[in-house]
């Protein structure tokens, strides 16, 4: 089964490449205006991070807004096309390491991936103002539930390595609401691991879980994303290289860091950045 996950996520990795690769290099010449410097340098941060568990696109949406690197619209987009490799090297690592019931697995995988290539058509063609208004919203969830986990107010918790039956449903449903959210900006990492948490499963679960259910949804929906032209394509790739070495210094070199600071520093930061989209989208036309 772990060789099946990875040939699929291979597979996948590849699919979005090439289709990545292909409109990047047939809109070479009229790129954005971004600076690969700052965007690489914040992909490289967030994805770092991201392989803790702090999650990366409430962070890089703060620093994107702060640093002025892409237009509101395209923020769900960019944050989609630009974590896609990052997340699935990821969920290799993960799935690998981290034993999970298969079946538990591959539905949670399958449930957000749909969510996310329903979720993304609708997103992709919204407007300037009702992306700030969604983003302002989706960040704020965000911060709550990563408050949520600093303030230990999910207790579920448990050792169970799978799901059946109602809790498994419960999982599917919930894990089709998180994909098609994802498309909008919120990270899929804290809600999902509230849920395992809440269904009494081990917290090392989560990982994989999370990191594999990203992994599954972000090539369609980053596709969708690209065809729609719904995204900053320099930014976009400036952050998804250094991503993926961030990941595997992450990975494979750090074990442990004194992260408890540094959440509440990411939670201030998103409570900002939320609070300015809201503002733009209720008082600007």
């Amino acid at each position: 089964m772990i060789t099946a996950l990875w040939i699929s996520l291979a597979l996948l990795a590849l699919w979005f490449s090439i289709v990545l690769a292909r409109d990047f290099w047939s809109h070479r010449n009229t790129l954005e205006n971004s600076s690969w410097l700052k965007t690489g340098i914040i992909g490289f941060v967030v994805n770092f991070f991201d392989v803790l568990g702090i999650g990366s696109f409430a962070p890089q949406t703060a620093l994107l807004k702060f640093t002025k690197q892409t237009k509101d619209q395209h923020i769900p987009g960019t944050l989609n096309v630009a974590n896609t490799l990052p997340v699935l090297f990821q969920a290799l690592i993960f799935i690998t390491i981290i034993e999970v019931e298969p079946i538990t697995l591959i539905c949670m995988f399958a449930s957000a991936a749909l969510g996310a290539v329903l979720g993304a058509g609708v997103v992709a063609k919204l407007s300037e103002k009702k992306i700030r208004l969604v983003m302002g919203f989706a960040l704020l969830v965000t911060a709550f539930f990563m408050f949520a986990g600093s303030m230990e107010w999910f207790q579920g918790g448990g050792e169970a390595i799978g799901l059946s039956k109602g809790k498994l449903v419960i999982a599917v449903i919930a894990n089709f609401g998180l994909g098609a959210l994802m498309t909008a900006g919120i990270g899929l990492y804290a809600p999902c691991m509230a849920l395992v948490f809440a269904l009494g499963m081990s917290p090392q679960v989560a990982f994989p879980i999370m990191m594999g259910s990203c992994a599954f949804l972000m090539p369609p929906a980053s596709v969708r994303f690209i065809r729609e032209k719904a995204y900053n394509r320099k930014a976009a790739v400036a952050m998804a290289l250094p991503g993926i070495i961030a990941v595997a210094i992450a990975a494979f070199m750090v074990k442990s860091l004194p992260l408890d600071v540094l959440r509440w520093v990411v939670i201030v930061v998103i409570l900002y950045t939320s609070g300015i989209m809201l503002y733009a989208g209720f008082t600007k036309p």
